[in-house]
């Protein structure tokens, strides 16, 4: 059980990491914690003008910035790196009441931000560019970085802080200011960083004012960042459709943009598999964090040697999995983020059962709060890809399908928009060199041997 009511759990955390908000405000943002649906704080807000003004701050930051010496710019990261190893547990269970993670995937979140400052910290030393040989007498060409300008950054609930730092890690090393525009279910965990960051600010003591500011509040605000022409580059992570609209318009104003979207992923599991270890891999990355991580494993093709010794377990595994309160038990599985991630969950469950599907699990779990949405992970046997397999439901479903053709299930894999990450669960080299080869996966992260859930810092 909690030590107390997750409100003061919140709050104090947050003091803990040097949070000076309010988070009584009337008629503010009300933040839902999904492992209780309680409210945990209400934060006052910013507007589009409060958006435009960061902006500014943020290019007047810029100027004095892109003139500090890179290392020099690295030592700010460097103790940055100290002050979140120093907050690590505050921070860590921040990721768990907001975004409703277990203790160690919270950890495990800010560690990441941990590793990225340390990685960024070397590139300070390591900005290097080519000299390189022309054609005209006398003459070399050399190439030389420039920092970029005011980075604008948003964030999904999923992953609340880890992606921010990711960019802003090595932003701040090249020399671009950065503005965090949180998702609206997550904005304590990004107030924390910041007042973490400004610990390690006042070490550093001549950093420009807005080198890093946090907008709290609405879509709008990432439309001001979009849409600015101030602001050089855009980072979002988000879904598919988020990046159809975020793309043209940053490439309309010929801006530069990154965009860390969703993925159907999936795993192929060969004749020769090790079943044992594909049973566990496969268990945790259509499972873990209740099937809400951009990696999760949401398809599965089974060989039909395989199926009826690898199903069997998995449905074995699927009932018998636990579900609850990662704060107060054990449990693998943790709370959806909220009703509208459950509604989603089931029409596409009901989808699947009309194209013949057969659905094992996938019903609400009764937890104490009406508020909370805890669900038992789906294990859906379908006939063929078709309907909700073919698009990516951010829910623990898994859907399996069997195969008996290995460039067959290899069209397969690749027909679906999102191609994020995959896995193959061979012992043939041959399988696993195809997978990995141009005509394989068509994903950024192919997998040998392990699920597809998880991405080395980002």
């Amino acid at each position: 059980m909690l030590s107390k009511p997750l409100p003061a759990l919140t709050a104090e955390t947050l003091e803990r990491c040097g949070v000076s908000a309010a988070l009584d405000v009337a008629g503010g943002l009300q933040v839902v914690s999904p492992l209780t649906g309680e409210i945990v704080a209400s934060l006052a807000t910013h507007s589009a003008k409060d958006a435009a003004g960061a902006i500014d701050t943020a290019a007047r930051a810029f100027r004095a910035w892109r003139l500090v010496p890179a290392p020099r710019r690295g030592e700010l990261v460097r103790l940055y790196a100290e002050e979140l190893r120093k907050a690590k547990e505050e921070l860590g269970r921040m990721v768990s009441i907001e975004a409703g993670k277990s203790p160690s995937e919270g950890l495990g979140e800010v560690q990441e931000m941990i590793d990225i400052c340390d990685f960024a910290v070397g590139l300070s030393r390591q900005l290097y560019g080519l000299t390189i040989a022309t054609e005209r007498p006398g003459h070399r060409m050399m190439e030389t970085w420039h920092p970029l300008g005011v980075v604008g950054i948003i964030t999904a609930f999923n992953f609340p802080c880890a992606p921010w730092c990711w960019n802003a890690a090595l932003a701040l090393v090249c020399g671009d200011p950065v503005i965090w525009k949180p998702s609206e279910k997550t904005p304590l965990t990004a107030l924390a960083c910041q007042a973490v960051l400004e610990r390690a600010l006042a070490r550093f003591g001549d950093a420009p004012e807005g080198l890093s500011q946090v907008l709290v509040g609405g879509p709008e605000l990432g439309e001001a960042l979009v849409d600015s022409p101030k602001v050089a580059l855009i980072s979002a992570t988000g879904s598919t459709r988020m990046g159809r609209i975020v793309g043209p318009k940053v490439a309309a104003r010929f801006g530069k943009c990154i965009l860390e979207l969703g993925g159907n992923n999936a795993g192929i599991v060969c004749p020769t598999a090790d079943m044992d270890m594909a049973l566990r891999a496969i268990a945790f990355g259509a499972m873990g964090t209740a099937g809400q991580r951009c990696t999760t494993m949401r398809r599965l093709f089974v060989h039909e040697s395989a199926y009826d010794q690898l199903v069997p377990a998995l449905r074995k595994a699927y009932a018998s999995v636990t579900v609850g309160n990662p704060l107060e038990t054990q449990a693998l599985v943790g709370p959806l983020i909220d009703k509208a991630a459950f509604e989603s969950m089931q029409a596409a469950l009901r989808e699947a059962v009309e194209l013949g599907g057969t659905v094992h699990g996938g019903q609400r779990e009764p937890v104490e709060s009406e508020a909370a949405y805890y669900v038992k992970p789906a294990l859906v046997e379908m006939p063929e890809q078709a309907g909700p397999v073919l698009r990516e439901t951010f829910a623990p479903i898994l859907y399996v399908m069997k195969y008996s053709d290995f460039d067959e299930v290899l069209e397969e894999h690749n027909a679906v928009g999102g191609g994020l990450s995959s896995s193959i669960f061979t012992t043939d080299l041959r399988e696993m060199e195809t997978f990995l080869s141009a005509r394989g996966s068509d994903c950024g992260i192919a997998n040998v041997n392990i699920g597809t859930s998880g991405a080395e810092i980002g």
